[in-house]
């Protein structure tokens, strides 16, 4: 077996899953729900069955293999969010442990590198520690920038003529489209690595909510201007939205955490761009 997926049924481990069957690597997928895993067998690749939470059941299927992509998942209805985050993680650690596999691709963030300040991307911090600390195993940390795709959340009010957001609407910063997350990811595993290292990864330019809007402008043709709602509606917004409050609260302060620059790259570390440009992404989500 060559290389094992995560998040085969979100946009990153899809992509990443997809670019190396077609490159004839064998791959094995991890999916949650065996009924997900039969497109994927149709396709070629052998099927895992196996909860990202559970290091005995993960570490099996990641035997055998020469590298594997993992991630933390998002689990926006979990009783205490940040409880599950450090659960999936320190599973995910056990698990490359026992499973001894050479190569680990993680799918961190941007902002990873420190230990708070940053919401929901601290949870990361400590995942890739651990796993810098295992002998025998080398990590590359793809610390990607904000998905271009969360953009998606903000179209609601276009027919009002405006691109809402919490923050400084002028504030240009680091956006990757998901696709491009999926590809780097296949090509690290593919490439292999010989000692643990960091990518950060953005889009082919920094981009604010500003520009966000005048690319909607061009594709709607009609005017589309950005509002900043202010950081304190924030949480009030999101809970109205059903996030739990925990979750916006954690959102908020990612949020603080871009406008104070801890959400942002090191700039120390190889630095690869993506292809995938801000509009190409919103006339995607305008389309669906």
């Amino acid at each position: 077996m060559d290389y094992v997926i995560a998040g085969v049924s979100g946009h990153t481990g899809k992509v990443a899953a997809e670019t190396l069957l077609a490159g004839g690597q064998t791959v094995r997928v991890i999916v949650r729900d065996a009924a997900k895993g039969e497109p994927w067998k149709a396709k070629g690749a052998e099927v895992a069955v196996a909860d990202l939470g559970n290091a005995d059941d993960l570490a099996k299927a990641l035997a055998g293999a020469k590298g594997v992509y993992l991630l933390v998942p998002p689990n926006l209805g979990a009783p205490d969010f940040r409880a599950y985050q450090k659960a999936t993680g320190d599973a995910i650690v056990k698990a490359v442990a026992q499973s001894k596999i050479p190569h680990v691709v993680l799918l961190s963030s941007v902002g990873a590198q420190h230990k708070e300040g940053t919401g929901p991307i601290q949870a990361l911090h400590p995942v890739e520690a651990a796993l810098r600390a295992l002998p025998g195993t080398v990590t590359t940390f793809i610390r990607a920038a904000y998905f271009m795709e969360n953009l998606g959340g903000s179209l609601g009010a276009l027919e009002q003529g405006i691109l809402p957001t919490f923050q400084r609407t002028d504030l240009a910063f680091e956006m990757i489209a998901t696709k491009d997350i999926g590809t780097l990811a296949a090509k690290s595993l593919r490439e292999g690595a010989k000692q643990t290292n960091i990518i950060e990864l953005g889009g082919p330019q920094k981009y604010s909510m500003d520009d966000a809007a005048a690319a909607l402008t061009k594709i709607t043709g009609k005017p589309i201007k950005a509002h900043n709602a202010g950081i304190d509606a924030m949480v009030p917004t999101l809970t109205g939205f059903g996030f739990p409050a925990g979750v916006a609260e954690l959102y908020r302060e990612m949020t603080i955490g871009l406008e104070k620059g801890l959400v942002a790259f090191e700039g120390t570390h190889r630095t690869v761009r993506g292809a995938t440009d801000l509009e190409t992404v919103l006339r995607g989500l305008l389309a669906k």
